[in-house]
């Protein structure tokens, strides 16, 4: 993972947070069990973000990031997913351990604009959905609007369950806000916990 622990102390402050949505861009998915067309994919990128939007309390991103305020624009990510090749999409096998590294997550985050309206955003980056392993992995990535700079990224590994592809894949996304919420957000806040004691004191 990555982090910029100054920017993260800040990130903690603030009380609202900008949802950009899953990014589907750099994805890759197994053919075997997505062998559907450039429409039927372009629906189901559709239909993931939705179900986080329209299910909040069960995608709970104010719980698991501790933010009392949320808001949502989808609008750069929705251009970026739609901008996807399905020529680009599939493979036959996939190397889950280490598509993209840290850096090159960075790298592509910088090179976003995102929209501007509040300090921080949070997306999604599906680096790639396996059927032959039964696992997504998905980057959560915080961003200062601002300057672009990437203010926190890591990747998880989850499993899917459930019936029919939209509701089979959507449970990882589930399973990635319900590991921030229960265990990742404390292992950040620890990770800065000298950064927010100084901040205390020489407040």
């Amino acid at each position: 993972m990555y982090m910029n622990e100054d920017l993260f102390v800040d990130f903690l402050s603030v009380r609202e947070i900008l949802w950009v949505g899953v990014n589907f861009s750099k994805a890759k998915f197994t053919r075997d069990g997505f062998d559907y067309s450039q429409e039927i994919m372009q629906h189901y990128f559709q239909e993931w973000n939705k179900l986080i939007l329209n299910d909040q309390k069960k995608y709970d991103i104010r719980m698991s990031f501790r933010k009392p305020m949320m808001h949502y624009d989808l609008s750069a990510v929705t251009k970026l997913n739609k901008s996807v090749k399905i020529s680009n999409l599939f493979a036959k096998y996939i190397d889950i351990k280490d598509v993209f590294t840290d850096d090159q997550m960075v790298l592509y985050m910088s090179e976003l604009t995102l929209p501007k309206t509040y300090p921080y955003a949070l997306s999604f980056v599906v680096e790639s959905f396996d059927t032959t392993v039964k696992t997504a992995a998905i980057w959560v990535v915080i961003t200062k609007t601002e300057t672009q700079e990437v203010v926190l990224c890591e990747k998880f590994l989850k499993t899917p369950a459930g019936f029919g592809t939209r509701n089979y894949w959507a449970r990882t996304f589930y399973n990635v806000f319900y590991d921030v919420q229960t265990n990742a957000f404390l292992r950040w806040e620890n990770m800065v916990q000298n950064k927010l004691s100084e901040s205390a004191t020489n407040g």
